[in-house]
Formats: structure tokens, C-alpha cells, sequence
């Protein structure tokens, strides 16, 4: 990849389709996607990150504006899924050799995989990072927010507990919690989260009623189906949309003051402070202001980069992150990419390496290095840093981190 022949236009669609990728970097099957989405008749535009891949309906990596319509495939079934980093006063000096106590710190304090609390976390238990950070603004209004779980569509009405249990948890697949470095060799913590069950379960009842949808029939991608704006379909799924959104940003919040107490207890002998640096989604819906026209916008593994916009764009098991600062780019709607990106499915990872691999790829992070995670190796992914010299006109690095410690699922 360069980063002077970006954005290229897609050939072969009907609205503009712009990507920051070469299409012979692209598979076909996510190329062909991209050209659906394209032809759908409410959408105005599509922006491709670099990290493009095939995904469900709509490709991951995409950012679509549309005109009085919405895809929930367009958004995916993690609704809300997104990141938080924070810097921390600790340096690399003051790190034992051994992590493993860190990271098992961490582990007991966090359910990871399908796990969950075995009660809902005391949110007035928790210590907030900071006064001002979007964290501890998420652990306020915990009553409120859930009073409207009511309002929710009623085929999720049996998961509330569940749901309130998994608050603060951190999930499978690509989620993870790290403990990084900087180029300065300050120490970071981050984590990569979503909406859990509950997100899935509420995508999943709206993609359904979308495709049943008279006007989504003649559809090439019943996937692709989509909700128009001024029926009582739309304002339902945008209603549960918001709260799903929201309890996303929560759960992260929890889990990262939990993550920050398993800090603070390994180093109780320091008076170690936390400053919240990046806060944000990528997997989400919002409305704004594009060529005249307010439209509505789905960023499916897409984060918003306005000018000035803090991001986190991480890589995988072991090749660490980049912290971002938006250059507002209005050709890619505000947005860039948000992770490496996959560059093979999870069943080809499983055929293609071994566990020898793994334990090669992540050599020096403490971390699983097992078959349960394998479909994680770093090998899987799209490499890192192409990713980000490919959107060079759409963010500026403010911080290359690199991991020490990994938990996952």
C-alpha cells in the first residue's frame, strides 16, 4: 500500500463507492458485497476503510449514508462495539518481569468468553477513572437507563438479567483487554468491547423484521435489507439501537474501572493515576450533515474522524495499537478505519497455523496461547501499520503502542 493513490473509486457501482484499499487487495466476495450495497436505491455514498473485509449484509470496514433509511446489517449484531484507552503514570521500569499475577489480576475480575457476573456489578462500588472521562459519566444514571429496558421490543424482555449480569463483561471473538507500551514507554491499558448478548439479540430481531419488508423483496442481498424512516419499524429499531449503543458504552466503562482496580491492587505500593485518551465505537448509527443533506450513517468497523476526533486503531494478539487524532477528511464522511482487519476467516486461521505459530507471533506477551484462541493469531490479520499508512489523509499518530499483556475470551 501507499498512501498517495487513496481514496480510489470502486468500479462498477451505482452510487460513489471511495476506498482507501486497492481492489486486488480486497476478495471479491467483499468487493461484490460493497457493489450491493451500493445499489441500493436509499444509499448516497460508500467509504471503504483499509481493514475492509466480507462480512453479514454489509461489509466490515464500510461507512454508508443513506437517505431516510437504515441497514441493521449495516451496523452488525454487536451494536455499540467500540474501545477505550488509557495512559496510566506507570512506566516499563516498574513492571515486574513476570505478568502472569497481572494478567490473572485482570482475568478475575473480568469475565471473558460467555461468561458473566454471577450478580450485576455495585456501580457505586466503583471508583471512576476520572471526573471528567466519558467513563465515569457512563457509571452515572444506571436506574434511568435501565427503566427504559421496558421500552425495548418485547422479544428481549426475558434477557434483562442476563443482560444486567453481562454489563462489564468482556465477550469473545476479536474483544480483548491489554496492557501496552508506548513509544516512550509509558504504560497504556485498553480494551475492545461491545453490546454482548443482549446487542446481538435486538440486531437479530430487527434484521429479521427488515426482511419482511415488501419494499426489501426484490433485494440481491435479503441481508442488506433496510428499515425507511417515518414507519413504526424504523423508529423501533433506532429505539432499541440507542439504548443497545449506550449499554455498550457502559460495559466498558465497568470493565475498564475493574481493569483499572486490578491496577491499582497489583501496585498498592504506588500512587498510580489514570487519564482517559480515547472513547469511542465502531459499530454504530448516527445522523449528520453530508453534501447538503442530513443522512443517515452506519460505521460497521469504522471509527468517526472528525478533526481533532481521539481514536484507537488496533492491530491484533500481539502487534499492538495506534492512537489516532482525526484530520476531519470530509471524502471518507469523517471516518477512518478501526482495526487491522482480517485478511482470512476464522476457519482458515484454524487450518492455516498452528499453535507452535501462535506461540511464535506472540512471543514476549503474556497472553493465551492455546487452541481457543488460535483463530486470534496475529497471522489472521491485515498488517498494522499498511493499515494505517494507507489513511495517512484521514488521522495523524499520536502514540504506537505495543502489547505486554492480553486477555481474551
Amino acid at each position: 500500500m501507499t498512501t498517495t493513490t487513496f481514496p480510489v473509486e470502486l468500479r462498477g457501482t451505482a452510487a460513489p463507492t471511495l476506498m482507501w484499499a486497492h481492489e486486488h487487495d480486497v476478495e471479491q466476495a467483499a468487493l461484490q458485497q460493497l457493489r450491493n450495497i451500493a445499489a441500493l436505491p436509499w444509499v448516497h455514498g460508500v467509504r471503504v476503510m483499509p481493514d475492509v473485509h466480507l462480512g453479514k449484509g454489509a461489509t466490515v470496514g464500510s461507512v454508508i449514508a443513506m437517505r431516510d433509511a437504515v441497514s441493521p446489517n449495516a451496523v452488525g449484531v454487536d451494536i455499540g462495539c467500540g474501545m477505550i484507552g488509557v495512559r496510566t503514570s506507570l512506566t516499563a521500569a516498574d513492571l515486574p518481569d513476570d505478568l502472569h499475577a497481572l494478567r490473572t489480576a485482570v482475568e478475575s475480575r473480568i469475565p471473558v468468553g460467555f461468561h458473566a457476573h454471577d450478580d450485576p456489578v455495585d456501580l457505586r462500588r466503583l471508583r471512576p477513572i476520572g471526573a471528567t472521562a466519558r467513563t465515569a459519566e457512563a457509571l452515572r444514571g444506571a436506574d434511568a437507563f435501565w427503566a427504559r429496558f421496558e421500552t425495548l421490543t418485547p422479544r428481549v424482555q426475558q434477557l434483562e438479567s442476563r443482560a444486567r449480569k453481562q454489563l462489564g463483561s468482556l465477550g469473545g471473538g476479536n474483544h480483548f483487554l491489554e496492557v501496552c507500551l508506548d513509544q516512550d514507554d509509558q504504560v497504556w491499558l485498553q480494551l475492545h468491547s461491545g453490546s454482548r448478548n443482549i446487542g446481538k439479540s435486538l440486531a437479530e430481531v430487527h434484521v429479521a423484521v427488515a426482511k419482511g419488508q415488501p419494499h426489501n423483496q426484490g433485494l440481491v442481498d435479503r441481508d442488506l435489507a433496510v428499515l425507511l424512516a417515518g414507519t413504526p419499524e424504523m423508529d423501533a429499531y433506532l429505539n432499541d439501537l440507542w439504548w443497545a449503543q449506550e449499554y455498550a458504552a457502559r460495559s466498558r466503562a465497568v470493565m475498564m474501572t475493574l481493569f483499572v482496580d486490578a491496577v491499582r491492587a497489583t501496585f498498592a505500593d504506588r500512587d498510580v493515576t489514570f487519564e482517559e485518551v480515547a472513547n469511542v465505537h465502531h459499530n454504530y448509527v448516527a445522523t449528520e450533515h453530508i453534501d447538503g443533506a442530513d443522512l443517515v450513517v452506519t460505521r460497521k468497523g469504522a471509527i468517526r474522524a472528525g478533526a481533532g476526533d481521539l481514536g484507537l486503531i488496533p492491530g491484533s494478539m500481539g502487534t499492538g495499537s495506534y492512537i489516532v487524532r482525526g484530520l476531519g477528511n470530509p471524502a471518507s464522511y469523517w471516518s477512518a478505519s478501526h482495526g487491522a482487519g482480517r485478511r482470512m476467516s476464522r476457519a482458515a486461521a484454524k487450518r492455516t497455523f498452528t499453535l507452535d505459530d501462535l506461540a511464535a507471533q506472540t512471543a514476549g506477551v503474556e497472553c493465551r496461547k492455546d487452541a481457543g484462541v488460535l483463530d486470534e493469531i496475529p497471522g489472521a490479520y491485515k498488517d498494522l501499520d499498511e493499515v494505517i499508512a494507507a489513511q495517512a489523509d484521514l488521522v495523524e499518530v499520536v502514540a504506537r503502542l505495543r502489547t505486554i499483556v492480553c486477555v481474551k475470551g
